[in-house]
């Protein structure tokens, strides 16, 4: 495959939708002869905070001296941004070689399945990454689930350490309507004699499943602390609890930690689409939040980058989200509104948002249906000296990000 054969053949399963189980995964292992075994594994489970935690364990795991990869989700411009080695994202062609071979293990695997129980684009995904990492020679992959943990594609590696970022009340459909049931969902990964590393700041509701899960399973619990005392790259508060969760996760799996390494770790690591900046006249900050929780956390760190800016807000909000808990968090702090769509089929439309945000209070909004041309309306009346936030859903920043805004883009 070429890899524009490879994104187009990815692209493609979307039309088999998402599917729980892991009975296609571990078919799809056996065809590739078992490479999430050839590597050691951290797995990264929550509703917020994954994709940073994941970038910052494996950070600090390389600045020991180990050949560390990871895996994350979503990715901003091309699906092979979700693995990387060494803190780099695998060729296209590498990535095109991985998404080949597991393109003729699903045929295989399909063949024993039923017509409407075909191989997801998640698991095509999560395979290629297993493949490419094993084939890499990686010593530890830091590998993010995608939803929930107990059926999650990813939930086929035998990880020493597993990860609890936060949980939250989203995805109900799928994993339960309360935060206990969400967080047994996530913590199943826990494995027998394992170590599971929770956030310092978790609800305690999840943190007595924890406990309980660790208990059945003979897992060591570590609570991490609240912030990290090392000077960051990655801005935002936040950030500092992601790292502060990050460094006692990779204390786990190696068992002490080189302060230096760490020290290093936290002013390299970068986080793209978190907390990026992109401008500076006006300030163009850049943040995934796509749920309450995500919109509450930037709204606390936006003040200390913004100071005493006019802030400008460009919003875009999927339709399965909790749009009005988002802007609850945003709507306070900003000027004026200006409310666009990403190209995903799921967005919501802006004028929704606008009529939204006026039933809440907030202040003066804008719809423009464009993403770029809604980021140049927030600029505009933002000011040479004001801030503008694009935020609300990460297929927005996607969509500001690609080089080619029209191409056929994710929409899972």
């Amino acid at each position: 495959m070429t890899p524009e054969q490879a994104e187009a053949y990815l692209l493609d399963l979307e039309l088999f939708g998402m599917r729980f189980g892991l009975d296609r995964m571990h078919k799809l292992m056996t065809v590739l002869g078992m490479p999430q075994r050839r590597f050691a594994s951290i797995h990264v489970v929550g509703s917020n905070g994954k994709s940073s935690t994941v970038r910052m364990i494996a950070a600090i795991l390389e600045r020991h001296g180990m050949r560390t990869g990871a895996y994350t989700s979503p990715h901003l411009r091309s699906f092979a941004e979700r693995i990387e080695v060494g803190e780099k994202p695998v060729t296209d062609a590498d990535f095109a070689a991985a998404v080949a071979r597991v393109a003729r293990a699903a045929e295989l695997v399909n063949r024993t399945q039923a017509p409407d129980d075909r191989v997801t684009q998640f698991e095509a995904l999560t395979a290629a990454a297993y493949h490419e990492l094993a084939r890499r020679g990686v010593e530890v992959a830091v590998v993010e689930a995608g939803l929930g943990g107990r059926y999650d594609a990813t939930n086929v590696i035998p990880s020493k350490v597993q990860v609890l970022t936060s949980v939250g009340l989203e995805h109900t459909r799928w994993l339960g309507p309360t935060v206990t049931d969400i967080a047994r969902e996530k913590v199943d990964v826990v494995r027998d004699h394992g170590t599971l590393v929770l956030a310092g700041d978790l609800d305690p509701d999840a943190v007595a499943v924890a406990e309980q899960v660790a208990a059945e399973r003979h897992a060591t619990l570590v609570r991490a602390p609240i912030e990290a005392g090392e000077p960051l790259r990655a801005r935002g508060s936040f950030q500092r609890h992601n790292f502060a969760l990050a460094r006692s996760a990779a204390e786990a799996f190696l068992g002490r930690l080189d302060e230096d390494a760490v020290t290093r770790a936290a002013a390299e690591v970068e986080v793209p689409g978190r907390m990026q900046q992109v401008g500076e006249h006006p300030l163009v900050i850049l943040d995934g939040a796509h749920n309450p929780a995500g919109a509450a956390a930037l709204a606390d760190a936006l003040p200390e980058l913004v100071g005493p800016r006019r802030l400008v807000p460009v919003i875009g909000v999927l339709d399965d989200k909790d749009a009005a808990g988002m802007l609850r968090a945003l709507l306070p702090l900003a000027e004026t509104v200006v409310f666009t769509r990403s190209a995903n089929p799921r967005s919501l439309s802006p004028a929704t948002l606008v009529a939204l945000a006026g039933q809440l209070g907030g202040p003066p909004a804008e719809a423009v249906a464009d993403p770029r041309v809604a980021l140049d309306r927030a600029r505009e009346l933002a000011g040479a000296e004001g801030a503008v936030v694009a935020t609300g859903s990460i297929y927005l920043i996607a969509d500001l990000v690609r080089e080619e805004p029209h191409a056929r883009a994710s929409r899972l």
